[in-house]
């Protein structure tokens, strides 16, 4: 009993350090009121890792454990589609990209598909030992153009549908490895290294990383970008910093904690509301309406019992409904209802 009331108190004790490090609060207000999530069934234990559409019905999911899941109601229902990929060794798809009837897909090991006809037909290419680090991120530019980036930190251009490769990056070491990478709006990359402890960027033109030193001694989980291009940092501890000067890339707000729960978040996106929507362990969604000062729990979120690991909100111009879903673990799925 004694050890029991102390776990509580030094727990309660957290809560308070917490709400009084973040100055900003959560509210469970939300929880009577209706969500714009819904659950979505796969039937898989994999993974859902990402997804990118064809036209405003057509789409594809990816995952690990060689999940590749066709729509074609929106993201509404998902069905399998059995690709050409090798029999042996359990592949890990995390990448996949449309840009009209031009596709690809990047998996791990060393996979990677392309289609030039909405996913009707995929032709499979044999990396080889040819590029440095695994696939990690494939983004199409254009007919049989691709930027294919690596776990080295490696980024290659392919202008003949996969043929041959151009190395973008011509020293990966400022890169320190990849634990998450994204892709900027101008083309650029912004990359967390393998252990966490600096991020680096590069920028349209660059030949080489630029790193950055870590807002504060706790290990960076993720950094992207805001809708203005400053850039967002989720660090361990679930603390959330966003630029404090639009001039310094290494100058940060302090840190915003919404919750204290014994897990990090893993994503942070601004919806289409302009809502900024934060994702973690233990069925963490939360959102903000008012820049991050306050938080409400999300309902439907909470409700499942998965790590979420990924926020999309797909930029499809063809559609008067924007579409997102958000990645949890073992096969589970939301979706945005707006």
């Amino acid at each position: 009993m004694k050890r029991l009331f102390s776990n509580v108190i030094n727990w309660t004790l957290v809560l308070i350090v917490g709400v009084a490090l973040s100055g900003c609060t959560v509210s469970n207000a939300s929880m009577g009121s209706s969500s714009p999530w819904s659950l979505v069934d796969l039937d898989t234990e994999a993974n859902p890792l990402d997804a990118s559409f064809v036209d405003d019905k057509n789409g594809f999911l990816v995952g690990t454990n060689r999940l590749i899941l066709e729509t074609n109601d929106g993201g509404i229902t998902w069905e399998e589609r059995n690709l050409d990929i090798p029999s042996e060794g359990n592949f890990r798809l995390i990448s996949v990209d449309f840009k009209g009837q031009e596709g690809w897909i990047a998996g791990q090991p060393g996979l990677i598909l392309h289609t030039t006809d909405g996913g009707k037909n995929w032709t499979r290419l044999d990396l080889g030992n040819k590029l440095p680090g695994d696939p990690y991120l494939i983004t199409t530019i254009d007919a049989d153009s691709a930027e294919l980036a690596t776990t080295a930190g490696a980024i290659y251009k392919t202008t003949d549908a996969g043929t041959n490769w151009e190395a973008i990056v011509l020293d990966t070491s400022g890169s320190g490895g990849i634990r998450e990478l994204r892709r900027t709006n101008n083309g650029g990359y912004i990359s967390v290294s393998s252990l966490g402890n600096f991020f680096s960027v590069l920028s349209p033109g660059d030949e080489t990383w630029s790193p950055h030193q870590r807002a504060s001694s706790k290990r960076v989980q993720s950094v992207g970008e805001q809708p203005n291009g400053d850039l967002w940092m989720l660090s361990r501890g679930a603390e959330i910093r966003f630029n404090a000067d639009p001039d310094d890339i290494e100058a940060w707000s302090k840190p915003i904690i919404p919750i204290v729960n014994g897990y990090n978040y893993q994503d942070l996106v601004w919806g289409p509301s302009k809502s900024i929507w934060a994702a973690g362990g233990n069925g963490t969604l939360l959102v903000s309406n008012d820049d991050g000062k306050t938080w409400e729990k999300d309902p439907v979120g909470e409700s499942v019992p998965t790590n979420f690991i990924r926020i999309l909100f797909v930029d499809d111009s063809n559609s008067d409904r924007p579409k997102g879903f958000v990645f949890g673990e073992r096969g589970n799925l939301l979706r945005w209802q707006g």
